[in-house]
C-alpha cells in the first residue's frame, strides 16, 4: 500500500480538499495505494507556488549550467530507485515486469540524461548584426509556469518528457499525473528533495477530469503540456487557443511498419515487429499496429509473426518471464474485444489471438492477437486501440505502401524494414510521421525530437526542439 495524502507544494506534501483516490491493480484488482484529489483551490495553491519560485526563488536567477547539474540530480536519485519504481508502475499499469525496467525506468533515466548533456551548449543567448545597423541580441526566455498533464501507460517516460525541457529552459512545474497511474509520479517527490531542487520548481497535484481542467484553465499557467487521447487534446487546445496559451500536445496514433520486399525473415525482423506492436501490452501511443507486408510475401512474413505472438507468455505482470501483462482496466477490454468482433464482421480474419486467455479470469487480460486480412478502410486499422492487436495489410509496391501508412488521421512514428537501408531511408523520408526507426521498432532517439504529424499532436518533446519549446524569443534591438 502506497499512501500519499495531500499535494506536493513549495516542497513539502499538504492537504487537499478533494476526495480520496484508490488505485487498484488492473491484473487481479487489489487495492495498491491511495491519493488525494486536488480541487479547483488545490490547483490554485500549486500554481501560485509555482509562479513565486519562477519570479522570486533561486531557480529564476539559476544559469544552464546549474539547470543541468539539477536535471542529472534528479536522474540519479530516480536510478537509486530503479527497482521500487519499476515495480510500481508494473503493478499500476500492469506492465510485465521484465520490461518496465526498460520501458518504463531506463526509457525516463534517458531523456533526463539526454536533456541535460545539451543544456550546456543551448544558445539561450545570441547576439546577431541587425539589418538596420547595430546588433540585435536575441535571449530565450522561459515561457513561464508549465502545466504538465501525463497519461497512465507510461507515467514516469512522459513525466521526464515534459519535466527535462521545462526545467532546463527554467520553467517552473505543476505535474498532474493520471488518476489510473498515480502512485510512481507521487513518488518523484523524495527523488525531487534529494535533487535539491528549490522548493516550488515542481509541484504535484493528482486527480481525475476536474482537476485537469482547473489546471488547463488556470490564468497563471503559461504554457500547458498534454499527453493522452486526441479527444482530450482536441479539448485541451481550443482552451488553450481561446487565452492564447502555449501548448504542446502528444497525443494518439496508429502507426505503420512497413516491409518492404527484399527482406530478410529472420528473428531480428519477427522480433521487431513483436516488440513494435506488443510492447507494454500494445498501451504505447506509438505502437505500430499496422503492419503492411509485401502481397507477395504475405504468408511468408503473416506465418512466423503470428507463431511468436501466440508464444507470448501472459500472465501476472509481476511474474519475470511474462511478455503481456493485462491492459489498463476492464472498459480498454470490453472495447478492445469488441474492435476485434467489429473487424471479423469487416472481413478480416483472426490468425491468433481474439479471446480472453485461458486460467486468468480475473483482471483485464486480452490475449494477444492478430488479424489478417485486413484493409486500411476498416475501422481497426483507422482507430487507436491501445491494445495488444496487430492488423497485417498487404500491399504491392513502395508507392503504395507509403500511400497506406500516409492513409490516417495520424502520423506519430513508424517504421521501415529493409535489407537497403538506403531504399529503406527513401521511403521513410516519405511518410507524413514524426519518427520513422530503419530496420527497428524503437520510436524515438532520446536527444532527438519527438511529436507528431497532423492528429499525432502539435510540438515537439526530446532534443533541443524540446527545450525550445519551453521559450520565448525576446530580441533586444542594441
Amino acid at each position: 500500500m502506497y499512501e500519499y495524502e495531500g499535494m506536493y507544494v513549495s516542497g513539502e506534501w499538504i492537504p487537499t480538499s478533494g476526495p480520496t483516490i484508490e488505485v487498484r491493480s488492473p491484473a487481479d484488482g487489489e487495492l495498491l495505494g491511495r491519493v488525494s484529489e486536488a480541487s479547483a483551490d488545490d490547483v490554485d495553491a500549486a500554481v501560485k507556488s509555482a509562479r513565486t519560485a519562477l519570479d522570486s526563488g533561486p531557480w529564476q536567477s539559476s544559469t544552464p549550467a546549474e539547470r543541468a547539474a539539477a536535471i542529472t540530480a534528479l536522474a540519479d536519485a530516480i536510478e537509486s530507485r530503479t527497482k521500487l519504481l519499476a515495480d510500481v508502475v508494473s503493478a499500476e499499469v500492469g506492465s510485465p515486469r521484465k520490461w518496465a525496467t526498460f520501458g518504463q525506468l531506463a526509457t525516463t533515466l534517458g531523456v533526463f540524461r539526454a536533456c541535460a548533456a545539451i543544456v550546456p551548449d543551448f544558445e539561450f543567448q545570441a547576439r546577431r548584426p541587425s539589418v538596420m545597423g547595430g546588433e540585435v541580441l536575441v535571449n530565450q526566455v522561459p515561457v513561464g509556469v508549465v502545466g504538465a498533464i501525463v497519461p497512465w501507460n507510461a507515467p514516469l517516460f512522459t513525466t521526464a518528457l515534459k519535466m527535462a525541457p521545462a526545467l532546463a529552459a527554467g520553467c517552473t512545474i505543476v505535474l498532474k499525473p493520471s488518476p489510473d497511474a498515480p502512485l510512481a509520479v507521487s513518488m518523484l517527490a523524495e527523488c525531487i528533495e534529494e535533487a535539491g531542487i528549490p522548493a516550488g520548481v515542481i509541484n504535484i497535484v493528482s486527480g481525475a477530469v476536474a482537476t485537469g481542467e482547473a489546471l488547463v484553465a488556470h490564468p497563471g499557467v503559461d504554457k500547458i503540456s498534454f499527453t493522452g487521447s486526441t479527444g482530450a487534446g482536441k479539448q485541451i487546445g481550443a482552451a488553450c487557443a481561446a487565452d492564447i496559451r502555449r501548448v504542446t500536445l502528444e497525443l494518439g496514433g496508429k502507426s505503420a511498419a512497413v516491409v518492404l520486399d527484399d527482406i530478410v525473415v529472420d528473428s531480428k525482423l519477427i522480433d521487431g515487429l513483436v516488440t513494435g506492436v506488443m510492447a507494454n501490452n500494445g498501451q504505447i501511443c506509438a505502437a505500430q499496429t499496422r503492419i503492411l507486408v509485401p502481397r507477395s510475401r504475405y504468408d511468408e512474413i503473416l506465418e512466423p509473426f503470428t507463431a511468436a505472438v501466440s508464444a507470448m507468455k501472459i500472465g501476472d505482470p509481476a511474474e519475470r518471464d511474462t511478455e503481456v501483462g493485462p491492459v489498463i482496466n476492464e472498459i480498454a477490454r470490453d472495447r478492445i474485444e469488441a474492435a476485434v468482433a467489429h473487424a471479423v464482421a469487416e472481413g478480416a480474419r483472426v490468425v491468433t489471438g481474439g479471446t480472453r486467455p485461458e486460467g486468468l479470469d480475473s483482471g483485464s487480460y486480452v490475449s494477444p492477437t492478430v488479424l489478417a486480412d485486413v484493409r486500411n478502410d476498416m475501422t481497426i486499422a483507422r482507430n487507436e486501440l491501445f491494445g495488444p492487436v496487430a492488423v497485417v495489410i498487404a500491399f504491392d509496391d513502395d508507392d503504395e505502401a507509403v500511400a497506406l501508412a500516409n492513409d490516417s488521421e495520424y502520423g506519430l512514428a513508424g517504421a521501415v524494414w529493409s535489407a537497403d537501408p538506403a531504399r529503406a531511408t527513401r521511403v521513410a523520408s516519405r511518410m507524413e510521421t514524426g519518427s520513422v526507426s530503419i530496420n527497428s521498432p524503437a520510436p524515438m532517439d532520446f536527444g532527438s525530437p519527438f511529436g507528431g504529424f497532423k492528429k499525432s499532436g502539435i510540438g515537439r518533446e526530446g532534443g533541443p526542439e524540446g527545450i525550445a519549446d519551453y521559450l520565448e524569443a525576446q530580441s533586444i534591438i542594441l
